[in-house]
């Protein structure tokens, strides 16, 4: 590994607890803001988890007290069309693997989540928001559009009257407004995001991850009509049937024992 190589690999921390993978955005001189080596390596290592059978779930976190100011604007000078679709296809990536991959992924964030960071944690399963952290949507103070899947995730968290106070004006949410209105899904104490996370993220590695999978795979296509999703639900529940967990799970039940879940 070259020192470009190493400089862009330590961008994203990567760290095992258990079953749970900590991947953590790792710039804090720089607010954990978003450059291209990040979003590259960031797609990276989400994909790498999400692939690995022994990660039973994932928590994104940033270093540093922050979870991220956003795509970092510095960088964004002189960028032409082309190149603005370039540095968002890994964002479009990785948002879109967190959304329907299998694993479950638990955002904990302390500090601010700014611009990309709220779309980041927003798409996220799960939400664990310190009490003095905040969400602030600012797209519009720099002169752009929401992205990373924002217009998609927020009115479904918060419904559309509420996206719209964060994306056309702007307004700071508080981490107890957040969790209020859907925006962020637990509390914890200041600096106790990432152990509150590492807790929820082990209450989902104890399921059935086939289970797990098949019901995100399965919330994302809710939006696709009841007909569609009813269609999509036989083939999961079918398939889930003939499961090597399904049987561990009638046995533990009627044992009444805890049940020990493989994933296949």
């Amino acid at each position: 590994m070259d020192d470009r190589d190493a400089a862009a690999a330590g961008v994203v921390a990567v760290t095992d607890h258990n079953a749970t993978r900590v991947l953590t955005m790792n710039r804090p001189e720089a607010r954990n803001a978003i450059d291209i080596p990040m979003r590259e390596r960031l797609w990276e290592e989400l994909e790498r988890a999400a692939g690995d059978p022994d990660v039973r779930a994932i928590v994104l976190t940033g270093a540093g007290g922050t979870f991220s100011a956003g795509g970092d604007v510095r960088s964004m000078e002189g960028a032409g069309p082309d190149a603005v679709r370039a540095r968002l296809e890994p964002v479009h990536k990785a948002v879109q693997l967190i959304a329907t991959c299998g694993t479950p992924v638990i955002a904990a964030v302390e500090g601010a989540a700014a611009g990309l960071g709220v779309s980041l944690a927003a798409v996220c399963d799960h939400v664990v928001a310190a009490e003095d952290a905040r969400f602030v949507a600012g797209f519009g103070k720099v002169g752009l559009v929401a992205d990373g899947g924002l217009l998609w995730t927020l009115p479904q968290r918060v419904g559309m009257g509420r996206a719209k106070e964060m994306l056309v004006f702007g307004r700071t949410v508080p981490a107890p407004r957040a969790c209020e209105i859907g925006l962020a899904d637990s509390l914890a104490p200041s600096g106790g995001a990432l152990d509150a996370a590492l807790d929820r993220a082990a209450e989902a590695a104890a399921l059935a991850p086939l289970s797990v999978a098949a019901a995100k795979r399965l919330l994302a296509r809710a939006d696709h009509g009841l007909e569609r999703l009813l269609e999509a639900e036989r083939e999961e529940q079918a398939a889930l049937f003939g499961s090597a967990d399904f049987a561990e799970g009638r046995a533990a039940f009627a044992g009444r024992r805890p049940p020990r879940f493989e994933g296949r």
